[in-house]
């Protein structure tokens, strides 16, 4: 295995490095987008922190932020919260340790800092990290929530109180109203190109009108009616996907629906 190191982001050097595959300031609104979220962020403790592979450069990287600024609809209250987990960008570069080198690190901050632990939702499938790496690490399910997303934690004390989703809040989509809805955060770069083209989509193809809202801070994504909270979309108040998604993908969920009519 080659030699590497974790870089510690600041709302400065981001750009340098770029984040999610996105490096070009100037060419990408969503890297821009992304510093601007992340300055105002980093402030409240939200950290961005890469690997940087010997040979093969950027190769992972882990964003945390303290529980009470988590952007998806759970009560974390005490815990440093993981948002996003990735590593190996390129295939070679995976099972190489990587994700545990960052997990070991952000354990570490947290009980450096009186944390009670550290959280995370997890899903099995594209997008987002499962449970396995987690569990490797010491994670234990905590909570559910619909349709497969789990609320890990590594509790530093057992007798801390879990983590939990928002149940208020999970599945309320009563007050969007009918028709196509997006709902987006800049915490997520992939919701910008994708929902333009979607949109697009939407309208010149299948004469769809669309709501778009974006979510603006952590208490408006903590209030989001899907597990993800910082991105879903919606057809007549039914959750059609829970995370960012292609133009491709989404016109395959539009003609299963249209067919199945």
């Amino acid at each position: 295995m080659s030699d590497f190191r974790i870089i510690d982001l600041t709302p400065e050097s981001i750009g340098d490095y770029g984040v999610c595959g996105y490096k070009d300031v100037a060419k990408h609104v969503e890297l821009r987008k992304k510093i601007d979220w992340y300055a105002e962020y980093y402030e409240r403790g939200l950290k961005i922190k890469v690997v940087m592979d010997e040979i093969g450069g950027y190769q992972g990287m882990m964003e945390y932020i303290p529980g009470r600024y988590a952007h998806r609809p759970v009560n974390a209250e005490g815990y440093l919260f993981i948002h996003c987990l990735f590593v190996g960008f390129r295939k070679e570069y995976k099972g190489k340790g990587y994700a545990t080198a960052l997990i070991e690190e952000c354990l570490a901050e947290a009980k450096a800092g009186g944390y009670l632990g550290v959280a995370t939702v997890t899903r099995k499938g594209s997008f987002m990290a499962d449970d396995q790496i987690f569990i490797k690490s010491g994670f234990e399910v905590v909570d559910s929530a619909k349709p497969d997303f789990h609320l890990m934690a590594y509790k530093f004390k057992q007798d801390s109180p879990d983590p939990s989703f928002k149940t208020d809040v999970l599945g309320k989509t009563e007050h969007y109203g009918p028709g196509l809805v997006i709902l987006r955060s800049p915490q997520c770069p992939y919701s910008e190109k994708n929902v333009r083209k979607i949109m697009e989509t939407a309208r010149e193809d299948y004469q769809m009108d669309v709501q778009l809202i974006d979510l603006n801070g952590h208490e408006e994504a903590a209030s989001a009616p899907n597990p993800f909270g910082t991105f879903c979309i919606l057809l007549d108040g039914e959750i059609i996907t829970h995370h960012p998604i292609s133009d491709g993908r989404f016109r395959n969920i539009l003609d299963k629906r249209i067919k199945g009519s």
